[in-house]
């Protein structure tokens, strides 16, 4: 067996206090990196050549949980917000739905229950974003489905039954894709066909199960198909080869760990607050921070959404 790569964060680089850090996404023209807050209700901006003195907080108009690139604009993203799709420009700060994943057909009070949660563009310009039940109206359950948002925004429901959708990305040769659905404590994988969209037999990819408690959330991959994956309530990221074999482990100072993201050779972590407190008083003090650590390894480039 190979010897564990391993690394250990002890301080973070932006010591923050957001409810629900997540989606960290580095904009190399700018060399900034985003990264959003959930529950309270922000977006984060820094640029990592200035450092921590840049960072800037800026006040969204509803909840923000996944954004990504619109291929031909700079000003404009595609995010995941409470009620489905939407438009954000940052020049304004205006958030303009234009696609509402619930209707009337989902029955009463789907809209208010439910929000968005992690999402990622495939080569092909497609944005999947998974949707859960909205915390803070209610506990989770198999509600949820992951939506694919065509470039002529067309709307399609790829799985359905999640309760916590999460991480999911492609193999660098597009015939895989990994989904999370947190509570499942399993990273799945499916067969993705590129031109169509489709996604066929479901599989375990790699399954977590561990003294340190915790379920995968969000994921990065790496350009040697390796997944770097965060473990909400277990205080780490773990570096998960192509094999589906545990080859690395970041340790972290706090335990509510969300979601890592490429910047260059760096990895940014988003985290949460503490949410038993008192049970682990050692977590609280950089729960929802921002961490930085070098792993000696570029990311996977991030694809554009092809608005038509």
């Amino acid at each position: 067996m190979t010897d564990l790569q391993r690394w250990k964060v002890t301080e973070p680089y932006l010591h923050l206090h957001c409810g629900l850090g997540e989606a960290p996404y580095y904009e190399e023209s700018s060399q900034t990196l985003r990264f959003v807050d959930i529950v309270k209700e922000k977006l984060h901006t820094v640029n990592i050549k200035q450092g921590p003195s840049s960072h800037k907080t800026i006040d969204l108009d509803d909840a923000i949980s996944t954004t990504a690139h619109i291929e031909g604009t700079g000003d404009e993203l595609i995010v995941g917000a409470k009620k489905g799709y939407a438009y954000y420009k940052r020049s304004s700060g205006k958030l303009e739905y234009i696609k509402k994943v619930w209707d009337e057909s989902d029955g009463p009070g789907k809209e208010g229950r439910m929000r968005c949660n992690d999402g990622a563009v495939d080569r092909a310009g497609r944005y999947w974003v998974g949707t859960m039940n909205d915390p803070k109206v209610q506990a989770p359950t198999d509600e949820g489905v992951l939506f694919r948002l065509d470039p002529d925004l067309t709307l399609h429901r790829m799985i359905e039954k999640a309760t916590i959708p999460n991480g999911m990305g492609w193999s660098a040769d597009d015939k895989k894709m990994f989904f999370v659905d947190s509570p499942t404590g399993s990273i799945f994988v499916f067969d993705f066909d590129l031109e169509s969209g489709s996604i066929s037999d479901r599989r375990v990819f790699f399954h977590y199960s561990d003294d340190d408690g915790g379920v995968p959330d969000g994921f990065a991959m790496d350009v040697e198909g390796n997944l770097w994956t965060a473990i909400c309530g277990g205080g780490k990221v773990l570096k998960v080869s192509a094999a589906g074999e545990v080859v690395g482990v970041i340790e972290m100072p706090t335990r509510m760990i969300s979601c890592p993201g490429f910047a260059g050779e760096d990895l940014f972590i988003t985290s949460a607050e503490e949410e038993e407190p008192e049970k682990y008083p050692n977590s609280v003090e950089y729960g929802g921070s921002l961490f930085r650590v070098n792993v000696g390894i570029t990311g996977m480039p991030l694809h554009r959404f092809r608005r038509s």
